[in-house]
């Protein structure tokens, strides 16, 4: 499996595991252990999290299996995400659905998710959404404090504009090390708002969620869907793939900005689809032809 070296210190496996759904899977934590085992097998050592996945449930479901074997976290990369507040029963303090990136609010949700987890680290910690009420220099001593004390090791964003992006930066003492953004072939607005290129410029790989534009690609009936499938069928049959999920991972991969995709499923099978892409080529025409598709027309 090819790594990508976001620091030093830091790398990430290419694939990306997402556990988004981890507790509509309704697995046991025997499962989980084995979905973990069989991802490291395959190469993928990073996964991905956030506090409110499954309703404040996922980080927890994913710790209690790793405490089975605790000598698996040595072997990967947990990445988490803070910052939105949703009403919950398992929250009941949230009184409305808001963001949150007060200092304090990121210290307590990093506490509770080392708890979760049942480790002392997190190697990444994203915040989740961009917050129109942000403090970034609250922001940037809790990143401070929480690296000081070796709870978090490297900090990045989430679905964070160029702009954001670099404000938050500004602030900061160290790099942010990723911008997790959603980037697929059926949805380009990161593609062509200035995004991806400011990953590009400050030389951090983005990761992408929802690069199957969350099976839109698949089943729905728009003009662009259909124009996007058939397109793929034509390319899946011209480099060997065996399904149009595996090219559209492929066209993510072949990108030049080193994009991380993110792949949401608890199945192996389907795992196994992105890492299979790996091993696909576009050449420049047949991204392009993906791409204009898309667009539904020519590049001007």
């Amino acid at each position: 499996m090819q790594r990508i070296q976001l620091t030093e210190d830091l790398s990430f496996s290419r694939i990306i595991h997402g556990l988004w759904r981890l507790s509509d899977w309704k697995m046991s934590n025997e499962d989980v252990v084995k979905l973990i085992e069989d991802c490291l097998e395959a190469g993928i050592s990073t996964f991905d999290h956030a506090d409110i996945y499954g309703n404040y449930t996922c980080e927890k479901k994913f710790g209690d299996a790793l405490a089975l074997k605790p000598e698996l976290r040595k072997r990967m990369e947990i990445v988490t995400k803070c910052g939105i507040k949703l009403v919950s029963d398992n929250r009941p303090e949230h009184c409305i659905k808001s963001y949150d990136t007060s200092k304090e609010h990121i210290l307590a949700s990093v506490q509770q998710s080392l708890e979760n987890f049942q480790t002392d680290y997190i190697d990444v910690l994203l915040i989740h959404r961009p917050d129109p009420y942000m403090d970034p220099a609250q922001v940037a001593d809790a990143f401070t404090q929480l690296k000081s004390e070796g709870k978090v090791r490297h900090f990045g964003v989430s679905n964070f504009k160029r702009s954001q992006f670099k404000m938050l930066q500004s602030y900061l003492d160290f790099p942010l090390v990723t911008n997790q953004i959603e980037l697929s072939a059926y949805n380009l607005e990161n593609f062509e708002d200035g995004t991806l290129d400011l990953c590009q410029e400050a030389r951090i790989a983005p990761m992408a969620w929802s690069p199957l534009a969350g099976g839109a690609i698949f089943s729905a009936e728009d003009e662009k869907a259909k124009r996007l499938r058939d397109t793929l069928e034509k390319i899946a049959g011209d480099i060997g793939a065996t399904e149009i999920d595996e090219v559209l991972y492929a066209w993510l991969l072949s990108h030049p900005a080193n994009i991380m995709p993110i792949v949401g499923s608890g199945k192996m099978n389907r795992i196994e689809s992105a890492i299979k892409a790996l091993d696909l080529t576009l050449t420049r025409d047949q991204w392009f032809d993906i791409l204009q598709v898309a667009m539904g027309r020519e590049i001007a």
